[in-house]
């Protein structure tokens, strides 16, 4: 009687189990390989939090920093 469902049932398990070998795939791929970013990869950006190495120091500046107008 329930046959369909059944078989909808168990194609969508599959497609949602293939899909989560597929992110697995890319997330060990991620973590294995790729160009490790740069200390400041957004040269030519303007603001002061942009001022900062990546990740910030614990206290940004020692004197207050001058804002350009």
């Amino acid at each position: 009687m329930f046959t369909e469902f059944n078989v909808i049932s168990s194609i969508g398990a599959m497609v949602f189990g293939l899909s989560h070998l597929l992110f697995a795939y890319i997330v060990i791929k991620a973590i294995r390989g790729g160009k490790q970013a740069d200390a400041k990869v957004w040269e030519g950006a303007k603001g002061l939090e942009w001022e900062l190495p990546s990740p910030p120091p614990f206290h940004s500046w020692t004197t207050a920093p001058q804002l350009a107008k």
